[in-house]
């Protein structure tokens, strides 16, 4: 299973049924503040507010909630302000992490973020030490109901999009970020409303790594997802199905 995605190689331990209810809806909102503070009020006109609302639809956030963050972050609220900031360095096995942040006081999340990956026996870098052995891309969720494969893909390689990857729950378009409102936008006209669209950090390579290591990786994968102020986490790493099923006895 490779690190290519959110954690999807430690969803075992804690499924997004387990996340905390309250930890996932404080990211949300700093988002939603974020994004209506950066551009427009408007969904329609801020495509970043447009995914962060999608992202608090998924999370069954209620209405009234999403509103008043984005009345906030527009100037109707408290005036706090969120810092974006990233963070890159190497886990156990010399694993290769960006860590994605929204913060409003920089100096408590670079200790806190220095902190896991020092206890992990890993090392905080400098920005751009990793980021080189990834790609920027835009991707696009479907469910696999959406459409068959072969009339997403023949939709989003139209839309401009660079590759598509189908199984039997989803179909995940891939695309240059500058072109993730334009491909977003076209298949949404299509197929309705996009499950997710968002850009993301794709390790270029990723290497197998063991049980022991990928236990103490995932300490500091977790640890770092739990930080109210940590939004994204991506990790250059690869591990054996047998081994996976034993980490999550």
């Amino acid at each position: 299973m490779a690190g290519h995605s959110q954690f999807k190689n430690i969803m075992y331990r804690k499924g997004a049924q387990d996340k905390k209810r309250a930890k996932v809806f404080t990211k949300i909102i700093r988002e939603l503040t974020t994004a209506a503070r950066t551009g427009l009020p408007d969904p329609a006109a801020n495509p970043r507010l447009r995914a962060a609302i999608l992202a608090a639809r998924q999370a069954n956030m209620p209405k009234d909630t999403v509103d008043r963050a984005i009345k906030r972050g527009s100037g109707g609220g408290a005036d706090e302000a969120y810092e974006e900031v990233r963070y890159e360095g190497y886990g156990p096995g010399g694993v290769a992490v960006i860590v994605e942040a929204l913060t409003d006081n920089r100096n408590r999340t670079a200790s806190e973020v220095r902190a896991a990956f020092t206890k992990s026996g890993g090392a905080l870098g400098e920005t751009n030490s990793v980021s080189f052995m990834f790609d920027r891309v835009g991707e696009i969720v479907y469910p696999a109901a959406a459409a068959s494969i072969d009339g997403m893909f023949e939709a989003a390689i139209e839309a401009g999009a660079k590759d598509i990857e189908g199984d039997a729950e989803q179909h995940l378009v891939t695309c240059a970020p500058e072109d993730l409102n334009t491909v977003r936008d076209a298949l949404e006209d299509r197929f309705g409303p996009a499950g997710l669209a968002r850009l993301v950090w794709r390790p270029r390579t990723a290497s197998e790594i063991g049980e022991e290591t990928a236990a103490s990786l995932f300490k500091l994968l977790e640890t770092l997802e739990d930080s109210d102020d940590v939004q994204n986490v991506y990790a250059n790493f690869e591990v054996a199905e047998d081994v996976m099923a034993r980490l999550g006895a």
